[in-house]
């Protein structure tokens, strides 16, 4: 039988969600918490691969297990069981061909940002004090829904098949000191949100206009674009499934 597992976690002592030798991540964490729990061997699949100290507000990732389980009553118990930086919310049996990564059909990412230095959000958003023309940002943001191909924001090194990615969603938000960038798509490559940003902070900074920041896009080289901002501001918020409510 396949379950669910929908999650959250704070990112900040993780080397991010996969497993990988000689680091701690959130895969790995849960994967030995269900495989004490279940006295049985437990490999799970999650929806996306966060990087080190990216947070996640909502994720999903999925399990076979042979028998049927109170899904209540384990998440109870690995709530007992995990640290307090990884909460489960629910688990739930789906089809046995249900698979969270290829599933989902829509992700959706934030970037915060802190205007005002705040000991309390050192690890949950990213200080910048500089002043920024959030208009022309929002003005640079509605370029990316006219675009498909973006290669310019990917890392160089990844083994992707396309840089193709439908981005239904990107708008920066003023809520009092703070900065919020979100954006939705079917799919993101890696790192493509923080350079996203990166790049759209240089357009607030008017270091770039409207016109660079389109053709940086055209060009498809990562060199062209902006940095990539630090990833302890960026959250994975929602996963869009056709066949499961949030």
């Amino acid at each position: 039988m396949r379950y669910f597992i929908k999650l959250a976690y704070n990112g900040t002592l993780y080397h991010g969600w996969q497993q990988q030798p000689n680091a701690s991540s959130v895969q790995e964490t849960l994967n030995n918490a269900l495989s004490v729990l279940l006295n049985s061997t437990i490999s799970i699949m999650g929806a996306g691969r966060t990087d080190t100290g990216v947070h996640a507000r909502l994720m999903y990732a999925h399990f076979d297990f042979d028998k049927v389980i109170d899904g209540q009553q384990l998440s109870h118990k690995l709530n007992s069981y995990l640290p307090k930086d990884i909460a489960i919310y629910d688990i739930m049996v789906v089809a046995d061909d249900a698979h969270c990564r290829f599933d989902a059909t829509q992700r959706t990412y934030e970037y915060h940002i802190n205007t005002i230095k705040d000991p309390f959000l050192q690890n949950k958003s990213w200080y910048f004090y500089q002043k920024l023309d959030v208009a022309l940002m929002n003005e640079a943001a509605k370029i990316l829904l006219k675009h498909t191909n973006f290669q310019c924001f990917s890392k160089v090194n990844t083994d992707v098949n396309t840089f193709d990615c439908t981005i239904y969603e990107a708008q920066w938000q003023q809520v009092g000191s703070q900065l919020i960038f979100t954006i939705s798509a079917n799919r993101f490559l890696r790192n493509m949100v923080r350079s996203i940003v990166g790049t759209l902070i240089n357009v607030g900074l008017h270091k770039i206009d409207l016109d660079d920041f389109n053709t940086i896009i055209l060009n498809k080289s990562r060199d062209k674009a902006g940095f990539s901002v630090p990833a302890h501001g960026l959250f994975l918020t929602e996963i869009n499934y056709d066949y499961i409510t949030n």
